[in-house]
């Protein structure tokens, strides 16, 4: 049986299974043997067919201050809001799959180089392995900010699809890692314990889950209410965080009152790609969500260079990272 067939009959058995205090140390199984399959899948031993990795036209080198990429269904404008902001020719077209390899651009903003990413289409299916969804999703876990683009004239279900797409590989938009801690033993058995209350986990599911991955002695103490899928991303250890955009194109084509439903979706920014409209507040948005600082020089003796910032992406930037930023040779002669 293949890997993807035995994902399938998991997510069926979960979908079968009603959730309950009675079945929670089940469906913690559950979860932890899918995460285990999509590791596989996400990482294959290799061989032909194997499927895993970026693939050719998809190994874009990083470069500039942050990494941003464009998810999406076919046709919904993410090559045309690439030529937009950045210049960079992305061909576009009115059939889908125009664009079949990863396209990069540039976009200078305040002082910043943010790199652009206009990724394939990806379908329903993506994370099993149906068209290239595989190295879509691997590139766009690279990304320090994903912006799922939305045609505003589709219906919103399509949003969630690409949101299961990105979970299925280990992707976590808009959140936060687990206030948890995880420590292997030697032994003593599992131990749980907490400092707040708890609705999802109880020593039965964390033993449960342990076991699956053959934990046998470990130390698990919760600070804040956590799911028994945060526990197995904290002990797989490959789940990425990465703030999201839902970007919904084609607003030129809707009324006001339609305009006034999406604009409830949270962390949504409405614009035209075509006809250029609120690109100024996409751009503002993407500095928001990458928590980019800049930061003037001033050499001795002389006014600050407000022409080139250094710009970090830390919220709250120490002198260390500062001197490691500029070279990693500088921190050691700081004085």
């Amino acid at each position: 049986m293949s890997i993807v067939q035995k994902i399938k009959d998991i997510e069926d058995e979960m979908a079968r299974t009603q959730r309950n205090k009675a079945t929670a140390g089940h469906l913690g199984l559950l979860k932890a043997k899918l995460a285990k399959y999509r590791r596989e899948l996400l990482t294959p031993s290799g061989g032909a067919g194997a499927g895993g990795g970026k693939g050719e036209g998809f190994d874009v080198a990083k470069t500039g201050d942050a990494r941003i990429g464009l998810v999406g269904f076919p046709s919904v404008g993410k090559s045309t809001l690439l030529n937009k902001l950045t210049g960079t020719f992305s061909e576009i077209a009115s059939y889908e799959f125009t664009t079949l390899t990863c396209v990069p651009g540039v976009i200078y903003y305040k002082g910043a180089k943010l790199q652009l990413l206009d990724l394939p289409g990806i379908i329903e299916g993506a994370k099993d392995g149906k068209g290239r969804g595989r190295q879509v999703i691997a590139v766009a876990r690279t990304c320090n900010l994903i912006m799922i683009v939305l045609d505003a004239l589709k219906p919103m279900k399509h949003k969630i699809i690409i949101e299961n797409e990105l979970e299925g590989f280990g992707i976590r938009l808009n959140k936060r890692p687990p206030n948890m801690t995880f420590r292997k033993k030697d032994k003593g058995g599992v131990h749980f314990s907490a400092t707040c209350t708890t609705t999802h986990l109880d020593l039965d599911v964390v033993k449960t889950i342990c076991h699956e991955y053959k934990i046998h002695n470990a130390d698990v103490v919760l600070r804040d209410d956590c799911t028994a899928q945060d526990l197995i991303d904290l002990i797989e250890g490959t789940a990425v965080y990465i703030p999201c955009l839902y970007v919904m194109n084609k607003i030129d084509q809707l009324t006001i009152q339609e305009l006034d439903v999406i604009d409830q979706i949270p962390h949504n920014v409405p614009i035209s790609a075509h006809d250029e409209w609120n690109l100024d507040e996409l751009l503002e948005s993407m500095w928001e969500y990458l928590n980019l600082v800049r930061i003037y020089t001033k050499p001795r003796g002389q006014i600050p260079d407000y022409n080139a910032p250094v710009v970090m992406r830390e919220k709250e930037p120490t002198i260390a990272d500062f001197c490691n930023r500029i070279h990693k040779s500088l921190l050691p002669q700081f004085k």
